[in-house]
């Protein structure tokens, strides 16, 4: 069996997801889908001019995956500037950022997307582990005005 994709942590997304190419004489391009991970990569270290050790903490994955994530969106970058194709910038497997999360039913912590603690909140997310709805935030808060570091209060998910 394979490993579960790990989260990728980004911080920006973008408000334009498509470029084409300007020639009107063609009338339809191929296109590179370029993933929301690959686009915080080349931010990262083209934009901002980060160290690689640095993009990956930032994205919370290990340099070997910052560098496979890297090279495949130079790649699609390459081939849209050097064949005149579009590019749409769309999916992946990222995450705006990373909380904990705890069943209080069987005890079992993990770590979750932030895109997934308004279910939790609204109990339409139940526990991988024993299938509890009674799941809540990690930081022992008791499903209660978070702490200061809580990334639930910080995301103002009520």
């Amino acid at each position: 069996m394979a490993r579960p994709t790990k989260w990728r942590k980004i911080e920006n997304i973008p408000t334009v997801p498509y470029f084409i190419p300007s020639d009107k004489d063609i009338p339809e391009v191929d296109k590179n889908i370029l993933k929301l991970e690959e686009l915080e990569a080349i931010r990262l270290k083209d934009l901002e001019g980060m160290e690689q050790e640095e993009c990956a903490a930032k994205m919370e994955v290990s340099r070997p995956t910052f560098q496979r994530i890297l090279i495949s969106a130079r790649e699609k970058i390459a081939d849209s500037l050097i064949n005149g194709k579009s590019i749409l910038i769309e999916g992946g497997n990222f995450t705006l950022n990373i909380c904990p999360v705890k069943c209080s039913h069987c005890g079992k912590e993990w770590m979750e997307s932030y895109e997934n603690l308004d279910a939790i909140k609204r109990g339409e997310y139940v526990c991988p582990s024993c299938g509890s709805s009674e799941v809540s935030c990690g930081q022992n808060c008791k499903g209660k005005a978070c702490r200061k570091n809580c990334c639930w209060r910080h995301h103002s998910i009520d």
